[in-house]
Order: structure tokens, then C-alpha cells, then sequence
């Protein structure tokens, strides 16, 4: 929660916006503001002071205790100028909330922190649990210093600055991976810890929660592995709301994953009984289910066990799974900056690779990491990019691979996974479309059934894609048309046009949009009869609008209901 506090009434209008904004994230305090700021510190992860930046540390400074778990404060002043990262800038997240902030309130965001200052990864975002001497490693980064990099679990890492890798001589600063438990990091040394145990749990009915959580924390223990590396407590279905697993998962922060009996019948386990086989229908639940997908049993089967010697109530196995790349297929919208999903630009900075075409890196070579390793082609290398992309990824890198508007709509979602295979993770990051961004700009002609279809017969043979217009025309379905028209490519749009006009009135409204959000854009209503297919190119977007498609105030309106029926027949 993000606690929101002002004084003033310019202060209150600024909170009231960004509580309207984020209703479900924000919390307004009322009341003398010291008290207001104090309730808030105590209560919330974010607070968001509509103050001076002095006034705010005078009031917060009796509050701090330990960066690792004071809330990140964000200060914006009376004029909303500016967005000040106060407080916790990693740790409390309030770097990222400046940015946030400013965005929405049109506020110069305002981060010190010396690594975000000179565009150097910090140690505790990379999205990773972090220990040790995280600012004598971040200070030899900021200084150029060679880092070694030691990768004891093999894990897809956001970029890293160019004097990360290797070994160093004399035992120099040093960013350890690994989900061994290392004792004392020392000076000089970052532990990272990946997210590549799962905790495969057996319980009775009751079991309490004590037994099950000190059962998985004893067991990684022994074996000499953190808890800061468990990604889930697994089981099966019957036990998914079983308290003493649901607290364990609670109180080591991770969720709860389960299966079914049969799936987990069909995992090959060392340790099978027959009483879990009897209660719930397979041979093993903590083996086999820390087993789905794969991976190395660290623990065998262990049972827990009870001061008063009666019988154990809980079993846990741990596997420590294949770390396995990462691909990323990002879709960065039409073009406008503020039209990139907030999703993209996480997605971009967690890359180490990113893959495009080259004129779309351009759109975002600021957001990424220093050190990330572009590979970037010309136009008409899709499936090249796409094979490219899962092969970095197979090497087990976290790679981005980017494309415009929404990355599954012509675009380079399909060529990519059908390349990939299930050896690495897939993540798909949506994109505002070309058809969506200029529907915004002609008004509303998606606001009934519609359909888009691609023009160009380079992968599509044109008795396909007439078929489809045809269908189209037929079911009276608004139509976007993408890639309408290019050098080559002169006649189809006008046969799409002609085989809509058996079925619509000349005066149908169309839509044509150029470059849609970029500075450059240009857009116009026309009707069927008087679109001229010649000025249309393939940064164009032409939207056919159905019968009842009407230019309202020079916009296009298709409306919801079908009511306009009833005066059509």
C-alpha cells in the first residue's frame, strides 16, 4: 500500500489525482501531517509526501531504521514539479515510484541513487534476493573495477556492466550465484540467490504448521541450501488449502503449486509408498511433485519429526531445477513512447539480449541496461530474428525479443514459438496494436464485432485472404486492414475495397490512419466511394466500417447494440 500525505490544498489536489489513478494501491492520511507520517510509515510499503523535501526529512529521519525494511518515500512539491526518490531507493522501491509518479502527474522524476545516476545496475534489482557486501561491490562497479561473476547455479541474468565476468586476481569484488548457503558473504562478495529449489510437501489432514515449516527448513538446512532460493512449495491438488502447507508457503513467501494425483503417478521417484498411494492416489507426493519438469533431487523423501514420538505428519523432498532460458516476446506498441506498456519496460531492462529489427531498437536503446548485447537486423529477416532469439535464449540467456504494436498480431510472437520448444520460458508481453491505437485516433469503429486481416500475400496466398474479406464482407464485420498497400503491392487493396462495396453502402465510413502515434501521424474519414487507394501505404491502417457505422462530429462510431437493426430491415 502506498500511504498518500499533503498540507496543502495545491498538495491535496495532486494526492486526490494519483489516489484516482491508483485506487486500489493508495491510502490517504488525514490529519496533522506529522501524525499522518508517522501512521503511514508504519503501516505501508510506499508513501507518496505532497511536502517539502525538507519538511519530509525532518519527519521520516526519527522513523528510519534499516533500508532493507523502511518503507520508500517519494516527495513531490507543492507545484508538482517534481518527484523526489527520498528514501529506499531500491530496497523500498521508490526510484521506480518517482518514475511512476511523474508520469502520471506530469512531474520531473528525481533519482540519486548513485547507480541508477550513471545508468549501472543496482545489485538489489536485479530481481533476485541479494546478500552481502552489496556497496563494496557496487561501488567497484560504479568505479569501473573488475567484478568477477561466479555462476555455482546456472540462471538467466539481467544485463550486467561490461567489467562483470570472469575471475579476478587476488580475490577481488566478486558476484557469487548460487543457492548454497555461503555463511558469511565477506567483504568484497554479492551473493544472488536464483529462484531454483522447489519444495515438494507430503502432509497429513492437520498437520501443524510448525511440523511443515520446520520440516522444509530443517531439510535445507541440512543440506546446506538457502530458503532465499525456494521459487515454490509443490504438492498435490487434495492438499492445496491444507493449513500447514499453506502457512509454510506464507511464511517462506512463495507460492503454492499443485498437481494432480495422476500426473504425479507418473513421475519415477527412488522413495514410492503405499500409504500416500492409499490417502490420495500416488505413490509419492514430496518426491515426485519437487519432480515435475525435471531437475536434480538434492533431498530425498524426509519425514518430519515429532517430540512426543508419535507418528510424522509431514514428508518434503528438494529438486533443484535446470536453470533454463528465458525468452521475452515484447511487444513496444505503435510507436509513441507513452504508449509502451510499463510490462515492455521491465521486460526490456530484465534482458541481457535483446533481438529486433533495427529501426524498433532505436524506439528503445535508452531503456536498456549498459551491457545488454543487441542483435538487430534489417526488414524481412523475421524468422531469422525468431530462430536467433530461442537460440540465445537455449544458451540460457534472458532475452528480449521485441517487435511493434502487440507482439502476437503479425508479429513475432508466431515465428518464435514455433521455433521454441519447452527446454526454455516463454513470456509473452502484450502491445497496444495498430488497429487499437488508430481506432483511439478515428474515434470508436472497433466498438462492435471487427476482424483484421493482412493484405500481403508474401506468407498468405490472395485466394486465402480474399476468402477471408469475402467472410468478412458477408457477416458484415468492421475490417482493419493491415499491410494495405505497398510498391509491389497496388491492386489488393482496391479488390478488397470492391468485394466490401457488394455489401455496403458507397457512403460506408472508412478510417485511414498513418503512423498512428508517432510525430508524424496523419489520419482522415473518407467513405468507400472516395478512399483513394493511392495515397495509402504500408504505414498505413484502413478501417472499413459495417452498416451501421456512422461519422459522427467527423469521428467514426460503430455502436455496441443492435439496435440499428430494427431501422434497417
Amino acid at each position: 500500500m502506498i500511504g498518500l500525505i499533503s498540507a496543502t490544498a495545491a498538495g491535496a489536489a495532486a494526492r486526490d489525482r494519483l489516489a484516482a489513478a491508483w485506487p486500489d494501491r493508495t491510502r490517504v492520511y488525514e490529519g496533522p501531517v506529522a501524525d499522518a507520517v508517522r501512521r503511514a510509515f508504519g503501516e505501508c510499503e510506499q508513501l507518496v509526501c505532497f511536502l517539502a523535501t525538507g519538511a519530509v526529512v525532518r519527519l521520516v529521519a526519527p522513523l528510519l531504521s534499516d533500508k532493507a525494511s523502511d518503507p520508500g518515500v517519494v516527495c513531490v512539491d507543492e507545484g508538482g514539479r517534481f518527484a523526489v526518490s527520498l528514501v529506499g531507493g531500491h530496497g523500498g522501491g521508490a526510484n521506480e515510484l518517482a518514475r511512476a509518479v511523474g508520469a502520471l502527474l506530469g512531474a520531473e522524476p528525481v533519482v540519486t541513487t548513485a547507480t541508477d545516476a550513471v545508468g549501472v545496475p543496482g545489485l538489489d534489482t536485479l530481481g533476485l534476493p541479494v546478500e552481502g557486501d552489496v556497496a563494496g561491490v557496487s561501488r567497484a562497479l560504479l568505479d569501473g573495477e573488475p567484478v568477477a561473476l561466479e555462476l555455482e547455479s546456472s540462471w538467466p541474468l539481467p544485463a550486467l556492466p561490461d567489467n562483470v565476468g570472469g575471475a579476478v586476481s587476488g580475490g577481488g569484488p566478486t558476484i557469487r550465484v548460487t543457492d548454497r548457503l555461503t555463511g558469511s558473504a565477506g567483504a568484497g562478495v554479492v551473493v544472488l540467490r536464483p529462484p531454483s529449489l522447489v519444495v515438494g510437501v507430503g502432509a497429513s489432514k492437520g498437520a501443524p504448521l510448525d511440523e511443515v515449516l520446520g520440516l522444509v527448513q530443517g531439510a535445507l538446512a541440512d543440506a546446506g541450501l538457502s530458503a532465499a532460493s525456494v521459487a515454490a512449495l509443490a504438492t498435490v491438488d487434495a492438499k492445496a488449502a491444507e493449513p500447514g502447507i499453506v502457512g509454510a508457503a506464507e511464511r517462506l513467501g512463495v507460492p503454492v503449486v499443485t498437481y494432480s494425483a495422476d500426473e504425479l503417478a507418473g513421475v519415477e521417484v527412488p522413495n514410492p509408498s503405499d500409504a500416500p498411494l492409499v490417502a490420495v492416489g500416488t505413490p509419492s507426493v514430496a518426491e515426485a511433485a519437487a519432480l515435475v519438469g525435471g531437475g536434480e533431487l538434492l533431498v530425498p523423501k524426509r519425514k518430519s519429526e515429532r517430540a512426543d514420538g508419535a507418528p510424522a505428519m509431514a514428508t518434503c523432498a528438494v529438486v533443484r531445477r535446470p536453470g533454463r532460458g528465458r525468452l521475452a516476446v515484447v511487444g513496444l506498441g505503435p510507436g509513441a513512447r507513452d504508449l509502451l506498456t510499463p510490462r515492455a519496460e521491465t521486460e526490456l531492462r530484465r534482458a541481457s539480449v535483446v533481438v529486433g529489427l533495427d529501426q524498433y531498437v532505436d524506439q528503445i536503446r535508452d531503456l536498456l541496461r549498459p551491457g545488454t548485447r543487441i542483435l538487430e537486423s534489417g526488414l524481412g529477416a523475421e524468422e531469422e530474428r525468431a530462430r536467433t532469439a530461442v537460440a540465445e535464449a537455449r544458451k540460457g540467456q534472458a532475452v528480449a525479443l521485441i517487435g511493434s504494436g502487440d507482439a502476437g498480431v503479425y508479429a513475432m510472437a508466431s515465428p518464435a514459438l514455433a521455433e521454441a520448444s519447452d527446454d526454455i520460458d516463454v513470456i509473452g508481453v502484450p502491445g497496444v496494436t495498430a488497429a487499437l491505437a488508430a481506432g483511439a485516433i478515428l474515434g470508436a469503429p472497433l466498438g462492435h464485432d471487427h476482424v483484421s486481416i493482412s493484405l500481403s500475400d508474401l506468407h498468405t496466398p490472395w485466394p486465402v485472404i480474399e476468402r477471408r474479406v469475402r467472410a468478412a464482407a458477408e457477416a458484415d464485420i468492421v475490417v482493419t486492414f493491415y499491410n494495405p498497400r505497398s510498391r509491389g503491392r497496388d491492386w489488393q487493396l482496391p479488390k478488397a475495397l470492391a468485394i466490401l462495396g457488394e455489401h455496403r453502402e458507397p457512403t460506408t465510413p472508412v478510417g485511414v490512419v498513418r503512423n498512428a502515434s508517432r510525430p508524424d501521424e496523419s489520419s482522415r474519414v473518407t467513405t468507400l466511394a472516395d478512399l483513394d487507394a493511392a495515397t495509402v501505404d504500408m504505414m498505413t491502417v484502413v478501417t472499413v466500417g459495417n452498416t451501421a457505422t456512422r461519422n459522427v462530429a467527423g469521428r467514426m462510431v460503430t455502436p455496441r447494440g443492435y439496435r440499428w437493426q430494427e431501422t434497417t430491415r
